[in-house]
């Protein structure tokens, strides 16, 4: 594989591979660069054409935490490994403190959810609050023509101004991340690994560019929590939120006890510590207010109706425009899209109709729209609510 073919999304009469009509040297890009091997790769890819390159780094949170933390983008350790990138491949390279914004528009978000009975997704927030708004404007700021990441995802130019779609390598795919990403914001936004076959394309590039990170383990974690530990997080940041409660059925019959709601999630059967009922039992509810877990039999679990709010909508045409669309869906990130009916309640609401079942459908998840027939990504909402019909 050539560098070249990984910016197949340009347009075809484009003079560079990033769409522009102009020489790559007349053209800035700043790289967010974490310091991992996916957006390090694409500095290196860049440069290597000739682009007027700035690679931009955050630090997000603690510095000491940060640094005692592996595993985890944004960490201390990944601050100096995108250092070592931008001076292997002669770029400049700056490093911005967001620890207060990311903390106000992240890990507040996240703790306040998980106390109100939702599992959020933090990530998603952290693109759509931080690195595609703060940073990007940060990008604009510094006169740059374009801001790329090293997200899998494509950014296709359509008849109607660019579209939004799944990387070519399902299994890398980060489309479920990235639903929120305004058309605005993917005007100016760039991925040029979205069309890369498979994530050992990227090592290889790697190597050959000389980086040090070509062998980096990826991020497994969410980047403030260590180990996974959720309650631990929450607790710290709300004091008095791992409360004690009970653990009912549906009928509100009481089974057992628990060490706080916020260790609990929709779908969640594991580590409930209610052996000897009749059938095994999954959490359906939380009830924060009541400090209780509802849990019920596996069937419980299915869900075929999804209120959405927050719809960011990424089609041609207005959102509320057509009052039914077939499209398919995705209601967690390790899930597959499904068919489902979309249909607008209001200009920013929905319902979605799945039309066969989900398990573990919970308030606070993404539901992600794709085309039924391709790859585009429609967008997206957030999960407010879940009922069975």
């Amino acid at each position: 594989m050539t560098v070249a073919a990984s910016m197949s999304d340009a347009p075809l009469d484009a003079v560079n591979s990033l769409g522009f009509a102009k020489s790559p040297a007349e053209t800035r890009v700043v790289v967010a660069m974490s310091g991992g091997v996916d957006s390090s790769v694409v500095a290196a890819m860049l440069a290597e054409q000739g682009y007027d390159v700035i690679g931009v780094t955050l630090q997000l949170y603690d510095h000491g935490a940060a640094l005692a933390k592996k595993g985890a983008c944004c960490a201390g350790q990944d601050i100096h490994d995108a250092r070592r990138v931008a001076e292997r491949i002669g770029v400049p390279h700056y490093v911005l403190d967001y620890e207060n914004k990311f903390r106000e528009a992240v890990m507040e978000e996240f703790a306040e959810s998980y106390l109100g009975g939702a599992t959020p997704v933090p990530c998603i927030r952290c693109n759509e609050r931080v690195k595609f708004r703060d940073l990007l404007a940060t990008a604009r700021d510094l006169d740059a023509d374009c801001m790329a990441t090293g997200h899998y995802i494509r950014r296709v130019d359509g008849a109607a101004g660019p579209e939004l779609h799944m990387a070519a390598d399902p299994s890398r795919d980060q489309s479920y991340f990235l639903f929120s990403t305004t058309p605005e914001q993917l005007d100016f936004l760039r991925f040029p690994l979205g069309g890369l076959a498979n994530k050992s394309e990227t090592r290889a590039l790697a190597a050959r560019y000389g980086l040090a990170v070509a062998d980096k383990p990826d991020s497994q974690d969410i980047c403030f929590v260590p180990n996974g530990d959720y309650a631990s997080v929450i607790e710290k940041l709300r004091p008095g939120a791992g409360e004690p409660g009970e653990i009912v059925d549906q009928a509100g019959n009481v089974v057992g006890a628990h060490q706080g709601v916020i260790r609990y999630t929709v779908g969640q059967r594991r580590g409930l510590g209610i052996g000897g009922l009749a059938e095994p039992m999954y959490v359906v509810r939380l009830d924060p207010a009541a400090r209780q877990v509802i849990v019920g039999p596996k069937s419980a679990l299915a869900t075929s109706i999804v209120p959405v709010g927050e719809v960011n909508w990424l089609g041609d045409e207005a959102f509320d425009a057509v009052p039914e669309r077939h499209i398919a869906v995705r209601v967690r990130s390790t899930r597959l899209p499904v068919p489902a009916i979309l249909r607008a309640t209001g200009r920013r609401t929905a319902e979605v109709e799945l039309l066969d079942p989900e398990e573990g459908v919970s308030p606070g998840q993404a539901c992600v729209f794709y085309a039924l027939d391709g790859s585009r990504v429609f967008g997206g909402g957030w999960i407010v609510a879940r009922r069975s019909k």
